[in-house]
């Protein structure tokens, strides 16, 4: 966990869900991975939850071409959002409404100007509903946002275990789509964090192309590849290098 001179390192994490999402903002892609160091998001990853076709929603109607769209409509709003290490929570956020999803143009052109406005709020403002752990005998810290509202399950000072359940996906904050906004941190402040890198356990990728995935432990996934969590080899299911069945 640290570096040269002290320095904090990657923190190893879990994937904070079950079943497929794709990967959107690596930072396998570019540090910082959305486009700046602020709110300690220098190596922070999104992840949209998608059915086995790989889409985040059923289907595409007028609403998708022209203007918004119901948050429930996609795959990932009200799923579980779990706990990617254990340790204690530091800082809990609810309250902040789930926006209407955006995946047209008009929409999200109209969404883009309206960032200063979300950037002036602070925190609140960008990270939506969120919680931030401290990671098990270490200084480093976790965060989790844009959780739907009212679905927070857990409290400051609360002891959580990796895969427990911290509140359901959502769409607050500074989003366009229902995803799990997470990155690692020097500390709980969000507003002065500075940003560390992840390495996720046991996982299994398919690349923005399809074909055949790929086993991953302590790696990043790449941008726009679908992830699912895997057992640890031997761990409560088959060894990791035997490939799920075929969906």
């Amino acid at each position: 966990m640290h570096g040269p001179e002290g320095e904090l390192g990657a923190v190893e994490v879990a994937l904070p869900f079950s079943g497929l999402w794709r990967v959107e903002n690596s930072p396998a892609r570019r540090v910082p991975s959305h486009g700046t160091d602020l709110f300690g998001g220098r190596y922070a990853i999104d992840f949209t939850a998608v059915d086995v076709r790989h889409r985040s929603a059923p289907s595409r109607g007028w609403r998708s071409l022209v203007g918004t769209e119901p948050p429930g409509l996609f795959h990932g709003f009200g799923r579980p959002v779990l706990a990617p290490v254990g340790g204690v929570v530091t800082a809990v956020h609810d309250g902040e409404p789930d926006h209407e999803a955006r995946r047209s143009q008009p929409a999200l052109v109209a969404y883009a100007l309206s960032q200063g406005g979300r950037l002036r709020r602070g925190v609140v403002g960008v990270a939506g509903n969120h919680v931030i752990v401290s990671v098990d005998e270490s200084p480093a810290h976790v965060a989790l946002a844009h959780f739907r509202c009212g679905s927070l399950r857990v409290s400051v000072g609360q002891r959580v275990d990796a895969g427990q359940v911290l509140g359901e996906c959502g769409n607050s904050g500074n989003s366009t789509q229902p995803h799990i906004h997470m990155q690692a941190m020097d500390r709980t402040d969000l507003s002065s964090a500075q940003g560390l890198p992840l390495l996720f356990r046991h996982y299994r990728e398919w690349g923005p192309g399809g074909g055949e995935p790929r086993l991953a432990h302590r790696d990043v996934p790449r941008e726009r590849a679908v992830v699912e969590p895997v057992p640890a080899p031997g761990v409560n299911g088959p060894p990791a290098s035997e490939p799920a069945a075929p969906r």
